[in-house]
């Protein structure tokens, strides 16, 4: 079965990829989830990342809870609501409708989330704000560079703990860390 790893309805630049990167077999967990191997989070050089997070996060996201939750923790989280605390609300209720927010790797840069897609920002934020995370559905996630564990644990293939998927009535939700995603994109 092929499934395309990046199911958004409008096309962004990391989707412009030649289709051949993009559809490859992958075992599904709910939803569009692709399921990955427990040894995407084995341990490297600095806990489950070859690297630490980025020096300057953005949204003034906190630089020690970014490093503890994405590299040393597989079960925890920031506190519920900590996304609100940060400068990431100004920026998404300062996008003119249409426009997006694409969430990079703390580790890597890499893009991992772009939102909102198939829903207006005020949806994303009220969705996100009733349970506490920055919460995303499968158009949103660039599935090119995330994965689900079996337990549902939402990760980056280069090792960040994202969050986990919690699905609802709607589909997957993938409730994640804003530490998490709050890098900056690296050129290649």
């Amino acid at each position: 079965m092929t499934t395309n790893l990046l199911r958004q309805t409008k096309e962004t630049p990391f989707q412009k990829k030649k289709q051949s990167t993009l559809n490859m077999n992958h075992p599904k967990y709910s939803g569009s989830c692709l399921l990955g191997d427990e040894s995407i989070m084995a341990a490297k050089a600095h806990g489950t990342s070859a690297v630490p997070v980025q020096q300057d996060l953005r949204w003034r996201v906190d630089r020690d809870t970014a490093d503890r939750i994405c590299n040393f923790n597989r079960h925890y989280a920031e506190y519920s609501s900590y996304f609100q605390s940060t400068e990431f609300i100004n920026e998404a209720k300062s996008k003119k409708d249409g426009e997006q927010i694409t969430f990079y790797d703390s580790n890597t840069g890499k893009p991992l989330f772009i939102a909102p897609v198939g829903r207006s920002m005020e949806d994303f934020l009220a969705e996100s704000r009733a349970h506490g995370w920055p919460s995303f559905r499968d158009d949103e996630v660039v599935w090119e560079n995330v994965r689900c564990l079996e337990n549902g644990e939402a990760v980056s293939l280069d090792g960040t703990h994202l969050g986990h998927n919690l699905p609802d009535r709607k589909g997957s939700r993938y409730c994640i860390n804003l530490v998490s995603v709050a890098g900056n994109p690296v050129e290649n």
